[in-house]
């Protein structure tokens, strides 16, 4: 994909659009991830990363992005995974997670251009990058669940209705 259109979303209407609350019934696009946790459910809009090529180009150059936007970086299959920000211009949070799109670990706050890899676990198949401070703002943690139609034997599948509260 990597056309990285983050140019699509509006700040005040992306956050009504995008918080998601009460009784949903999930929307899966590729270009949108939905995640769901203690702190209720959040969509971003995503551009994915899921070759070889997309995943090593990332995020490198793009000087800005909105606030709910990000990338989905999507592995074949669980593997140990590790990130670094060479070439970043922006502080982002990586949020790594398993298989079932289960969040195991998240990183923020990664330091533009910082050539230090940032460990994110070693059964991880999904990553998502969004700015740098979101993942703490909006409580997204360990035990979150990611819904993205990437996702094949998800914990939060696109065909389930989140219950309300």
């Amino acid at each position: 994909m990597g056309n990285r259109g983050f140019g699509v979303i509006g700040t005040g209407a992306a956050l009504a659009a995008l918080m998601l609350a009460g009784p949903v019934a999930a929307e899966c696009a590729p270009d949108r991830i939905a995640l769901r946790g203690d702190f209720g459910n959040v969509a971003f809009q995503v551009d994915v990363a899921d070759t070889v090529e997309e995943r090593a180009q990332g995020l490198m150059f793009v000087e800005e992005m909105p606030r709910f936007a990000g990338m989905l970086f999507v592995y074949d299959r669980p593997q140990p995974v590790a990130f670094w920000m060479k070439n970043t211009l922006i502080p982002l949070d990586m949020v790594f997670a398993d298989a079932r799109g289960v969040v195991q670990r998240v990183h923020a706050e990664a330091v533009p251009g910082d050539l230090t890899g940032i460990p994110g676990g070693d059964d991880i198949q999904y990553v998502l990058e969004i700015n740098g401070g979101m993942a703490e703002t909006l409580g997204i943690a360990p035990g979150a669940q990611m819904q993205h139609p990437a996702i094949s034997d998800a914990a939060w599948a696109c065909d389930d209705v989140t219950p309300e509260g």
